[in-house]
């Protein structure tokens, strides 16, 4: 009976209350298994019930108590051995504190000195046997009380804002502190038990992840065949992971940097073995390669390829245009050739009003898309990204560098602020925009919330590493650079924007322009492409081509009224 309750295979220095509820179960059902023999064999009647009474008692006692003190002496044993044992002040007092609780006592590593949470009932409480002290307000002042080491956050729910108001608390005090990981992640097959982190700055960014519809976002590629460019980067990798995830047939990555290429071909390749992964090393301007790309039959094109370095394209406008324009052109017109059911253009808020390099030349792409596929059979979606966090080139991985060598952390005006979303929500997004209508052209953006001040971002994370903005790291302005400006909008003002049926993403009518005029300029821009002096000439195709295009404008100026901003 007690090995049917498996009793005998529970490890007893971890025993709790779902241990102690099989014990009593198996003792009951020992009693009743007694009794029914006692019956069959006709002496039931012969046995004093103040002997089948105490039974299973005694039974509970006698097997129970050696584990309870075998339980009590491996803790007594693991604390008293930790002299050193680090001294934790956590903060929330709800389950997840609880399981925390646990973890920590199991490890012998820390020592919890008190919780701290907002629900007055719960003060004077404990968990685990460790008391509730008061609120989150009080933390800098029970914090100097109980002299812990570390703070722990175990509040994995807490929105945006709270968690805001609780790393600024935990500043106060000055001293390190941890998180722990989200109930998603943990179901995302990551930690089983839960691991102390650092926070993350997406906890920060002033609103809570847009969720996305996974069945409405996989159903879109599922048993489909897929084609990434840039394959290899941060969105274009996480694209083909999603992709894979989501049930596409096979997919053919198509990169022009070797390493990465193989990188995410090996995984791939690993992690989703019945999918067809396809690479292949080759440049978007090849037509050549594009056409051998699609030869076999592709359903969607997601055109994630392009030259994104900001200040370095100022200086690259050949490369700008052969790349982000020319390259765009040419999958284009494969895509249209071949037959493509749906081509995806991955496009930036830096198209709209361009000041830069950069802007112009993905505003100039989406026109050359629409003028490559009009009147075809290839749906065009366009997709608006802001700044994607820890992308390649994005100012996050950059502060954290510079606070790991002890700063300055460089900001290049007080003032700029930048949309962000995470890869995740990025690459959600463009699955999306497929499914969503069937209007080619159409132009797709994620409402991201208020923008977010770069300068409070850098204060934020200086914070995170357990340093202080100003005193132990420096933020220093640097101005803004060649090419930046301070604000980014997400749509012109003629495009006329609405919510689609996912209230977090937007879509607008594409402006257009003349088609006979871009082909001309498109033909003009090949012909100078192979000119090594007609670097001028292709800058003022440029502004030709994108006529709101105001290379060299004042720095700080922003020339968009606050009321075109959609979200």
């Amino acid at each position: 009976v007690l090995r049917a309750v498996v009793l005998y295979q529970g490890l007893w220095r971890f025993a709790s209350l779902p241990d102690l509820a099989n014990l009593v179960r198996g003792a009951l059902a020992g009693v009743l298994l007694i009794v029914a023999l006692l019956f069959l064999l006709g002496v039931l009647p012969d046995v004093p019930r103040r002997v089948l009474f105490p039974y299973p008692i005694a039974l509970v006692f006698m097997l129970g108590l050696p584990r309870l003190l075998y339980r009590l002496w491996k803790d007594y044993r693991q604390a008293s051995h930790r002299a050193d044992a680090k001294r934790v002040l956590v903060l929330g007092a709800g389950r997840t504190a609880e399981t925390l609780l646990r973890d920590l006592r199991s490890d012998g590593r820390y020592q919890p000195v008190g919780l701290l949470d907002d629900n007055l009932a719960l003060k004077g409480a404990k968990v685990q046997s460790v008391p509730v002290l008061g609120t989150l307000d009080e933390l800098p002042y029970l914090a100097q009380e109980t002299a812990p080491n570390l703070i722990v956050i175990a509040m994995p729910s807490a929105s945006a804002a709270e968690m805001q108001r609780v790393v600024a608390l935990c500043d106060e005090t000055g001293l390190p502190f941890r998180t722990v990981p989200r109930l998603s992640d943990m179901l995302a097959g990551k930690p089983q038990r839960l691991e102390l982190s650092e926070v993350r700055i997406e906890d920060l960014l002033g609103r809570q992840p847009v969720q996305f519809d996974a069945q409405s976002g996989a159903g879109t590629v599922a048993g489909r065949r897929v084609m990434v460019t840039g394959a290899g980067g941060s969105i274009g990798s996480e694209l083909a992971r999603q992709c894979a995830a989501a049930g596409a047939t096979s997919i053919l990555l198509f990169e022009r940097a070797e390493l990465p290429l193989d990188e995410i071909t090996t995984e791939l390749q690993r992690e989703f073995p019945q999918v067809q992964i396809r690479p292949m090393l080759a440049d978007c301007g090849d037509a050549t390669a594009c056409r051998i790309a699609l030869a076999g039959g592709i359903d969607y094109v997601f055109h994630a390829a392009a030259c994104k370095q900001l200040p370095m394209l100022e200086g690259q406008v050949r490369e700008a245009l052969r790349n982000n324009v020319g390259g765009t052109a040419v999958v284009a017109r494969a895509c249209r050739e071949a037959g493509v059911g749906h081509f995806v253009l991955i496009s930036t808020d830096k198209a709209i009003y361009p000041v830069n390099v950069l802007g112009a030349s993905k505003r100039f792409a989406e026109l050359a898309c629409q003028t490559e596929l009009r009147g075809s059979a290839v749906r065009l979606s366009i997709v608006r990204f802001g700044n994607v966090l820890d992308s390649a080139g994005s100012v996050v991985p950059l502060f954290r560098r510079q606070i790991a060598a002890g700063g300055p952390v460089t900001v290049t005006h007080p003032e700029v602020t930048r949309y962000f979303m995470t890869i995740p929500e990025a690459c959600q997004l463009i699955l999306h925009s497929v499914s969503l209508g069937h209007e080619s052209g159409a132009v797709y953006a994620l409402d991201m919330g208020r923008p977010v001040a770069i300068r409070e971002l850098a204060e934020q994370m200086i914070r995170l590493s357990g340093k202080r903005p100003g005193i132990d790291i420096a933020v220093s302005y640097t101005g803004l650079r060649p090419g930046e400006k301070l604000h980014e909008i997400l749509f012109h003002p003629d495009e006329r924007y609405q919510r689609t049926r996912h209230p977090r993403i937007l879509q607008a009518q594409p402006r257009e322009a003349d088609a006979a005029a871009l082909r001309g300029l498109l033909d003009r821009m090949d012909a100078l492409l192979h000119d090594p002096g007609a670097e001028a000439a292709l800058a003022a195709l440029l502004r030709e081509a994108v006529p709101e295009y105001r290379p060299g404008a004042p720095q700080g100026d922003d020339p968009y009224p606050e009321d075109l901003n959609p979200v």
